[in-house]
């Protein structure tokens, strides 16, 4: 039996993103056609988002936020960037023309009320059946991990920004 897969990847450590831009690249090497939307990240270019330039027309990459909200001087402008690309999320799902949706740092949405959690549960329940979804940052709800078929929760044991090493491009983003 195959079927569509809800996939939560959550938890403090880092990899979350990564792990579910190695499925959107798994993906793509069937020749599948994937969605990458990003709620929070928007700061800077990332190397994903320059890559995707050059999968198009299978890989639909769009950054819709304007940085970590935890760091924001208005937090009503996020909300309404949130509300935007969610609205932009649900007519992804609706529209069927993608075999994975990656709803990066979706979570962040719930997290600081941005978006309610029975909104995203119940629109990521009525996805189509063969539609993969995948959704990432930390403190997933218990709602969408209830809802999903896969949780992996990334735990950090070991971190170079707690040794005072920052992001690095090609590695971080």
């Amino acid at each position: 039996m195959t079927k569509g897969l809800l996939a939560v990847f959550t938890g403090n450590g880092k990899g979350k993103t990564t792990s579910a831009l190695g499925l959107a690249f798994r993906a793509l090497g069937h020749g599948h056609k994937v969605c990458v939307i990003q709620f929070i990240k928007g700061n800077w270019i990332s190397g994903e988002q320059i890559m995707a330039k050059s999968l198009s027309p299978l890989l639909d990459f769009h950054v819709m936020g304007k940085g970590f909200t935890w760091q924001s001087d208005n937090l009503a402008e996020d909300t309404a960037l949130a509300q935007n690309a969610w609205n932009f999320a649900v007519q992804v799902i609706e529209q069927n023309q993608h075999h994975l949706v990656i709803l990066d740092e979706l979570t962040y949405l719930i997290r600081y009320n941005m978006i309610s959690e029975q909104e995203i549960v119940q629109a990521l329940s009525r996805r189509p059946a063969e539609m993969h979804i995948v959704v990432t940052g930390r403190h997933a709800s218990n709602e969408l991990l209830e809802l999903a078929d896969l949780v992996t929760e990334m735990v950090e044991i070991k971190h170079p920004y707690a040794s005072g090493i920052a992001a690095q491009k090609g590695f971080d983003f």
